[in-house]
């Protein structure tokens, strides 16, 4: 049979995919159908259909899962924030352990893997520290929101469920500021306009609130509007102007301007307090991050004389962690300002036994160990999506550290960069653990331990 775009066909859908799409087959075609869940019989309209795999539009759940629930927001099935949240949460998580354990198998070619539950939330709602909220416009008007899945359009949100409770007279407010002063916003296609991003950070247990505008331009005449519209808000703390004339799809420039209060904000994992910059690295959920960090620091099991490097170290969050437990503790970390931050942290605490590296990780800890003499006992790493450069994981067996607990936001490199780690023999993978940082979506986070023969 011979798939075609705009036909209609009836199908099961089987699996989920890796941004949470339904996954079906015609005849050993496969489509991927948005909104979709494994179980359910479902019509559906092929939009686009290439040689061995195309992609449909649900038009009929006729059989439905018996994970599936009502979205509770209204904009789920458009925005690209929230792609499960049409799965019973109980369900995701079942799923992201699943996710987790078929991509070590499938990826890193390993066998019989024990995956431990995913660790979950008690409320999985408003629980974001962080929104990065695009602005466009068009013939109806201003468009705050999200971008929908796959694209660029902004879905319009006044309240979204899983972002801070104040987010949304901020965003309310904002949008009257524009329109009030006739500011252009942003246009993708022609790189013109001034407005593109209103980015909110709120301490989950401070309070604090800042609120930065991402403009495309190197000055703003709107500064003492912008301020006396958002200064009567309970809890901001920092209003930034944030310069970004790139025709890019990165969100923030490297310029920041604060107008309005403090450069930064603070907040609490744990006994820990930090302060949080425009620019620098902060994990999303508090809560479940303490829960991870604290997996990280029970995998680490320090006894007090260890030394430690923690590699993409962000603004020392994990180190600090550690620092706690450890001898001594060597963070490293790209961005500079994430790395001011970070020593700041130490001194808010009165940490005294971690030092901090700016530069990559691949090029700092070769210098550590190679001129410094400095041979880790426990390395930490916590890279990007992308996972950890081949020239560190190389360094890694090298040094043969007596644990290695790697945290990850993709199991996909994960799975590649264990694979490299355990090639020798010399380590094996002792405990997997994911913890749900994202509710509703198909992101989980992945602590994984690996112990030195």
């Amino acid at each position: 049979m011979t798939i075609r775009k705009n036909e209609i066909y009836t199908l099961t859908i089987t699996d989920i995919g890796t941004h949470g799409e339904g996954i079906g087959k015609i005849d050993g075609y496969t489509l991927f159908v948005k909104n979709t869940l494994p179980e359910e019989e479902v019509k559906v309209l092929v939009v686009k259909a290439n040689k061995n795999y195309g992609y449909g539009k649900a038009l009929e759940i006729i059989k439905p899962s018996p994970s599936r629930v009502e979205p509770l927001c209204p904009a789920a099935p458009r925005c690209g924030g929230c792609t499960l949240q049409h799965m019973d949460y109980k369900a995701q998580l079942i799923q992201k352990q699943n996710k987790v354990k078929q991509n070590i198998m499938r990826i890193g070619g390993f066998d019989n893997v024990d995956v431990e539950p995913t660790i979950g939330m008690d409320d999985p709602w408003n629980y974001r520290n962080k929104a990065q909220y695009p602005v466009s416009s068009d013939n109806k008007g201003i468009n705050i929101g999200f971008y929908s899945l796959g694209s660029h359009k902004t879905v319009n949100i006044d309240n979204c469920l899983i972002g801070s409770k104040s987010d949304p007279e901020i965003l309310s407010l904002v949008r009257k500021f524009i329109e009030e002063n006739k500011i252009p916003v942003y246009n993708e296609e022609t790189g013109k306009g001034l407005i593109r991003h209103i980015v909110i950070r709120t301490g989950y247990y401070t309070d604090e609130i800042m609120v930065c505008l991402v403009v495309n331009s190197n000055n703003f005449k709107y500064k003492n509007r912008l301020i006396e519209t958002l200064k009567p808000i309970e809890g901001i703390k920092s209003i930034v102007i944030n310069y970004n004339t790139a025709r890019t799809n990165v969100i923030l420039g490297q310029k920041c301007e604060t107008i309005y209060g403090n450069d930064y904000i603070t907040d609490k994992i744990g006994d820990l307090k930090f302060k949080i910059s425009p620019l620098s690295f902060f994990q999303v959920n508090p809560q479940q991050t303490y829960k991870l960090y604290s997996k990280a620091l029970e995998f680490a099991d320090l006894k007090g004389d260890e030394t430690v490097i923690d590699a993409y170290c962000g603004i020392g969050t994990i180190s600090l962690f550690l620092a706690q437990r450890a001898k001594e503790v060597y963070g490293i970390e790209i961005v500079p300002q994430a790395i001011e931050n970070a020593i700041e942290n130490a001194k808010l605490n009165n940490i005294e036994n971690a030092q901090f590296y700016t530069g990559k990780s691949e090029d700092i800890v070769p210098e550590l160990y190679n001129t410094k003499g400095i041979k880790p006992d426990i390395m930490v790493v916590d890279p990007p999506r992308k996972g950890c450069d081949e020239s560190l994981l190389n360094l890694m067996l090298d040094m043969k550290p007596q644990k290695i607990v790697y945290v990850s936001c993709d199991s996909a490199t994960l799975a590649r960069d264990l694979k490299i780690l355990c090639s020798t023999g010399e380590y094996n993978i002792q405990k997997v653990q994911p913890v749900d940082m994202f509710p509703h979506s198909y992101h989980v986070e992945t602590v994984c331990l690996l112990i030195h023969k």
